[in-house]
């Protein structure tokens, strides 16, 4: 589904949507949204998307614009031991947050983690923003944030 595909949706339909699937799939978290649902969502005020990426991957491969960054992981030195920490100081546990990595792994780990915290409406952006590899080994091509198409900024 596309970016104008979704432009008859409202936020409650892409949300429920997005609960379904994470049922469908026995997701431990609210649900999982595509790279489209996730930016509608973002612009509609709905939810916030939040990259969980290191800086260097925000800084150099780029980010969906007005996305704060709390790293899952960080560079050089593994899991992020402030992780909730930094995601409750930014947010409360009623709020819609939407987790993007670069292919949708960390992402998915940062959903479960922030629910069993207590945040009640973790969503996992599905595909990442640069999608699986291709059978050459590269991303961007198949699926994700930026072969979908949507707003991203560099540097």
């Amino acid at each position: 589904m596309t970016a104008r595909d979704l432009a008859q949706d409202t936020p409650e339909a892409i949300l429920a949507r997005a609960a379904e699937r994470g049922r469908a799939t026995g997701l431990p978290y609210a649900g999982a949204v595509t790279p489209a649902e996730a930016w509608r969502l973002q612009q509609e005020g709905a939810a916030q998307i939040v990259d969980v990426r290191t800086r260097p991957e925000a800084e150099f491969v780029g980010r969906p614009p007005e996305t704060p960054l709390i790293e899952w992981n960080r560079y050089g030195i593994g899991q992020n031991p402030d992780f909730l920490h930094e995601l409750a100081r930014h947010f409360g546990p009623d709020d819609k947050i939407l987790f993007l990595c670069r292919s949708a792994a960390r992402s998915h780990h940062a959903a479960a983690a922030a629910t069993q915290a207590g945040f009640k409406h973790a969503f996992n952006i599905l595909e990442g923003f640069e999608g699986p590899h291709d059978e050459e080994g590269h991303r961007n091509t198949v699926s994700g944030w930026r072969k979908a198409g949507l707003p991203w900024v560099q540097g």
